[in-house]
């Protein structure tokens, strides 16, 4: 009597549910039918299995295990959902096969227990593929039950931290995570096939290098010793190839100490990618051609909707230097300007805000980012960044002032950086120095000083490219996923009070 009083009155208090259930798991427990003692079950098939090859499985016995979804029917004969990794299948559970005993203990099952049932497939007569019921066993107790069970799980704090509840209620979520799945395999599968190498780097260092970030710092205690979650791998990926590997790439967690949005989360998933004897217009190829292939086995299309917004990912993606996006959607030609003091002026003058004294490559790096990126919706490679911003970018031999460097833009946000690798150790360490005077001026995000990493450099790296992306936004991107936090399966949370 009290599971139809739980099932039927939403409005029974919380702790009383919960009193409830654990009385019947001390009267399980007390009548030798502990279920939490039970180790294995012999699962044969799979819900979609069965559902999808209905022909094939009519009339056959499976046996399948899964969560207990709904209950319909308290009399001879009941109706169950049944939730597995696969979807969800119908129970069709009677007195006749059961036995009266075991009939009255399956109708004292709450919603949420995990069951394992035998029996056969058939179809009801109103076109219901479901199983007969022939015999069953609760596998685990659920001692607390699902949430907002008649009108599913829509608040967004309690998914995010109870994310095992999101993936029971929330079919589309599940399928979210295992398409992220499937991407990071096809991006191993294309690289592989392209002769790169995996390889794994240090995440705890002794420098933070590789990007322009603020790192989480900890403390060893036997070396005594402060260290850095890594930024990136980007130093130790280029060593690689100063030691002979000519194809690497890593793909794995990344740490920044910085602001949270629906873009960032302080930890996230990079690849990054570097193949020697090549150069930034070969990164293109690559990741143009990695992101459409992925992209067409996975979903099978390349037209996409994200957010209302559709994206055609077909390659050849459109390529503009930063210099005539800026022209473009700033009206400004930076190529007419010879000056840091004329370009601080026409930035001041379309309306900028300043601080300190930037020089023309930093205005102009600026001037992009507040005119002209939010309206790169279609895939777009923008090229040649300034050299102030870019200290591991080779720079163009016929504008010094400028770097082989690029980063991929699609529905107005950062999707891949790249560049033709500084190969030069004189040129890397005086780039360095500035970075480390810039550190010293309160920059927390400028680069540290590498003294090993220019002792590579100085044994030789050949002409390197290399290539980063941001898997999570990949991801986001694929699924037409809103926040970065519906991607990762536990994104960072402020705990609760």
């Amino acid at each position: 009597m009290s599971n139809i009083i739980e099932n039927n009155n939403e409005q029974l208090d919380l702790n009383e549910i919960l009193r409830i259930r654990r009385e019947k798991l001390k009267e399980l427990q007390e009548s030798g039918a502990d279920p939490f003692k039970i180790v294995k079950y012999d699962v044969t098939h799979h819900t979609e299995e069965i559902v999808s090859n209905f022909e094939e499985f009519d009339g056959k016995t499976v046996s399948i295990a899964g969560r207990l979804m709904s209950k319909r029917g308290m009399g001879k004969s009941t109706f169950c959902d049944l939730q597995d990794r696969d979807g969800r299948i119908q129970l069709y559970v009677r007195i006749n096969e059961l036995g009266e005993q075991a009939y009255e203990s399956f109708k004292k099952l709450d919603i949420g227990d995990i069951i394992g049932v035998k029996g056969y497939v058939f179809k009801t007569r109103m076109g219901e593929i479901s199983i007969h019921v022939e015999s069953y066993t609760l596998l685990s107790k659920s001692l607390r039950p699902l949430p907002e069970k008649f009108h599913g799980l829509k608040d967004q704090d309690t998914r995010y931290r109870q994310r095992y509840l999101d993936l029971i209620v929330n079919p589309e979520v599940k399928n979210t995570f295992i398409t992220r799945s499937r991407i990071i395999s096809a991006i191993r599968r294309f690289l592989d096939s392209r002769g790169f190498l995996e390889v794994e780097t240090p995440i705890l260092n002794t420098i933070a290098g590789g990007a322009a970030a603020r790192p989480f710092i900890t403390h060893h205690n036997t070396l005594d010793l402060d260290m850095y979650l890594r930024i990136a791998p980007e130093l130790y990926l280029k060593r690689l190839i100063v030691g002979g590997l000519e194809r690497v790439y890593e793909l794995g967690r990344m740490f920044r100490n910085e602001g949270m949005s629906i873009k960032h989360n302080p930890e996230f998933t990079m690849m990054e990618v570097y193949q020697a004897y090549t150069d930034y217009h070969g990164m293109m190829e690559l990741a143009e051609s990695l992101i459409s292939q992925v992209c067409q086995e996975v979903l099978g299309t390349l037209k996409i909707e994200y957010q209302g917004q559709t994206i055609d990912l077909t390659p050849p993606w459109t390529r503009l230097t930063m210099t005539e996006a800026v022209k473009k959607y700033a009206g400004v030609d930076f190529d007419t300007i010879t000056t840091d003091e004329e370009a601080r002026k026409v930035a001041r003058e379309k309306g900028l805000h300043l601080e300190g004294n930037p020089v023309k490559g930093e205005v102009l790096n600026l001037m992009f980012e507040e005119f002209a990126e939010a309206n790169l919706i279609q895939p777009t490679f923008i090229l040649d960044y300034p050299v102030e911003v870019s200290p591991l970018t080779k720079r163009k031999p016929d504008k010094p002032e400028l770097t082989e460097r690029f980063e991929l833009f699609i529905v107005g946000r950062e999707f891949g950086n790249a560049y033709s690798e500084l190969n030069d150790p004189i040129d890397q360490k005086e780039r360095f120095i500035a970075q480390v005077k810039k550190r010293e001026a309160g920059d927390e995000e400028a680069n540290m000083m590498d003294e090993d990493f220019i002792i590579a450099l100085e044994h030789g790296l050949p002409p390197t490219g290399g290539l980063g992306i941001g898997i999570d936004r990949l991801i986001m991107l694929l699924t037409n996923s809103y926040s970065i936090r519906d991607v990762l399966l536990f994104p960072t949370m402020k705990p609760k009070d």
